[in-house]
C-alpha cells in the first residue's frame, strides 16, 4: 500500500476515534458537545483532495496575483464561478479599488572595484530610477542609528545599503518599510535593503515599502542576504563599492478588484457571523502558494466540506478571499466599511496568513475599540487581563482539544491578522491560524513561493482545523464574547 494512502487512512481512523473520549458533561464543555461532529469533519477533511486541487489550479494555471493585475482578476473570476458551481450560499463579489503598481524591467550591478551582477527585486510601491538609472558609491549601515550618525555629509548623493543582522521578521522588516524615507531624509539617491529572511540561497525577497510624507521619494530594492553580507565585508575592509541601479517601477493609479465571498447561512441566527479566510493577492513573483493561496483554498474547501456533510450551524459561517493585502489592505478595509455600524454582528474573525506548514493551533485576541491589540512578539501579557477575554480563551482551549489527535491543540493569547484588523480594532474577537513557521520566511515574497513547497498533508490539516473551528464558533449556543 502506498505510504500516502496509509497516511490518509490512518488520519481518518484517528479522527473517528474522537467520539470515544467524550467528557461527562456536554452542556458545559464545547469539546464534549462537538466531539462527534468534529470527528466527522476531521475524518472527511483529512483525506480530502479538494483544497489541493484548487491550489494546484490557482498556482499552476493562474500564478502570481499582484493587485491591479490581470492575474488577480482571473483568479477572482475563477473562485467566484467555482463557489457558485459548488452550491455555496451568498456567493458574491464585493468591489474594492486597489493600487496598480507595475514593476517593469529592473537590474542592479556592482561597477567597482569589481564588476558583477547584483540580484535584486524592487520593493513594492517603489518609484523607478531615471531612464539612465542611478550610479553612485554605496554607504553600508547596519542600523538607522548608524546611518543617522554618519550625517548628511557622508550620505548625500550615495546609495545606502541596509545590511542589518537578522533579528526575526518583525524587527528586520522595518528597514524594508522605512529605509527609503530615512535615507532620503539625509540626501541618499537610492537604497538597497537586505532581504527580510534568516536563510537565503542568493534569493532576494520583495515586499512593500512606506514613503513618509514630506520626504523625497527614492527608488528602493531588496538584495540577497549573501550580497548584503559581502557589502558589509567590503566596507569593513575599507573598500568603496560603486553600484548602478535601474528600475522602471511605477504606480499607475487605482484599479477595480473584489473580495470573493461565500457562506453557509445560519439556521437560527443568520445575522450573526463568523468570518474566516486569507488574502487572495500576492506579489508578482513566484506563484503566491504559501502567501497566501494555500490559506484561501483551505478556507474555501473547509466551507465546501461542511456543506457536503450537511452541517448548517446556528450562525452564518462566511469565507472571504480578501484582495490587495500586500500593498494596501484595501480588501479588509472595504469589508469593514460595508458593515457600517453593524460590525457587532461578527462573533469572531479567523485569518490564516503564515503559509501552510505544520499546524500547531490558534492565537486569539480581543481588544476594546481604540486600544492596541495584544502582541505575541512585543512582550505583552501571556494571558488576558479582561475576565470576559479570559473566559473566551478558556472556551477556545476546550475547542482546541478537539485537535489533540493531530497534535494541534494549542490556543495562545495573542493573535489576529492584517485583513481582519479593521474588524478587531472595533472589538471583534480575532484569531490567527498558528503554524510552526520553520521555513516560511525562506521563500516569503520570492520567486520560490511555489506549490512544491506546500505539503498536501499540512494543507489537509489546515482545511480540517478551519472547518471545525469555524463550525463550532458558528454553532455553539452562546457567543464567544458577550
Amino acid at each position: 500500500m502506498p505510504s500516502q494512502t496509509r497516511s490518509f487512512r490512518s488520519a481518518a481512523a484517528l479522527a473517528l476515534l474522537l467520539p470515544l473520549a467524550a467528557p461527562a458533561s456536554a452542556e458545559d464543555d464545547p469539546a464534549a458537545r462537538y466531539r462527534e461532529t468534529a470527528g466527522r469533519i476531521l475524518g472527511r477533511a483529512l483525506v480530502d483532495e479538494g483544497a489541493w486541487a484548487k491550489l494546484e489550479h490557482l498556482t499552476t494555471r493562474i500564478g502570481h496575483r499582484l493587485s491591479g493585475s490581470p492575474g488577480l482578476e482571473k483568479a477572482v473570476a475563477w473562485a467566484h464561478e467555482g463557489m457558485k458551481a459548488e452550491g455555496l450560499e451568498g456567493v458574491r463579489l464585493q468591489g474594492v479599488r486597489v493600487p496598480r503598481w507595475v514593476r517593469g524591467r529592473e537590474w542592479a550591478r556592482v561597477v567597482s572595484p569589481v564588476q558583477r551582477e547584483l540580484p535584486m527585486l524592487g520593493l513594492g510601491m517603489s518609484i523607478g530610477t531615471p531612464k539612465e538609472g542611478v550610479t553612485a558609491p554605496v554607504v553600508v549601515v547596519r542600523s538607522f542609528e548608524e546611518l543617522t550618525a554618519l550625517g548628511r555629509e557622508k550620505v548625500e548623493g550615495k546609495i545606502v545599503a541596509f545590511a542589518p543582522d537578522w533579528e526575526g521578521y518583525g524587527r528586520t522588516v522595518r528597514f524594508r518599510s522605512s529605509g527609503a524615507s530615512v535615507a532620503a531624509g539625509l540626501g541618499a539617491v537610492a537604497v538597497l535593503v537586505r532581504s527580510a529572511t534568516g536563510r537565503s540561497l542568493a534569493t532576494p525577497h520583495t515586499g512593500a515599502l512606506d514613503y513618509d510624507a514630506g520626504v523625497p521619494r527614492i527608488p528602493a530594492a531588496a538584495i540577497a542576504v549573501e550580497d548584503a553580507e559581502w557589502l558589509r565585508r567590503m566596507a569593513a575592509a575599507g573598500e568603496t563599492v560603486t553600484a548602478s541601479l535601474f528600475m522602471e517601477a511605477r504606480l499607475e493609479g487605482d484599479a477595480d478588484s473584489a473580495n470573493v465571498i461565500a457562506e453557509i447561512r445560519g439556521s437560527e441566527r443568520p445575522d450573526e457571523i463568523v468570518v474566516m479566510g486569507g488574502h487572495y493577492d500576492s506579489w508578482d513573483v513566484g506563484q503566491g502558494a504559501h502567501d497566501d493561496g494555500c490559506s484561501c483554498m483551505a478556507a474555501w474547501q473547509a466551507l465546501t466540506i461542511l456543506k457536503e456533510l450537511g452541517l448548517r450551524p446556528r450562525r452564518t459561517l462566511r469565507v472571504v478571499l480578501w484582495t490587495s493585502e500586500e500593498n494596501s489592505l484595501n480588501g479588509g478595509k472595504a469589508y469593514r466599511a460595508a458593515l457600517g455600524t453593524d460590525v457587532a454582528s461578527h462573533v469572531a474573525a479567523i485569518e490564516m496568513d503564515g503559509g501552510c506548514e505544520r499546524p500547531v493551533g490558534f492565537g486569539f485576541s480581543v481588544t476594546k475599540p481604540g486600544t492596541a491589540p495584544p502582541s505575541r512578539r512585543g512582550g505583552g501579557p501571556a494571558e488576558p487581563e479582561d475576565p470576559d477575554a479570559a473566559r473566551a480563551l478558556a472556551t477556545l482551549r476546550e475547542i482546541g482539544s478537539l485537535f489533540d489527535a493531530i497534535d494541534a491543540a494549542s490556543v495562545k493569547w495573542g493573535g489576529g491578522g492584517a485583513d481582519i484588523s479593521p474588524l478587531t480594532r472595533d472589538g471583534v474577537p480575532g484569531m490567527l491560524f498558528d503554524m510552526v513557521g520553520e521555513y516560511y520566511f525562506d521563500w516569503h515574497h520570492t520567486h520560490a513561493d511555489t506549490i512544491d513547497k506546500v505539503s498536501p498533508k499540512d494543507l489537509r490539516r489546515a482545511t480540517a482545523m478551519l472547518a471545525v473551528m469555524g463550525y463550532v464558533l458558528a454553532d455553539m449556543p452562546g457567543r464567544l464574547m458577550p
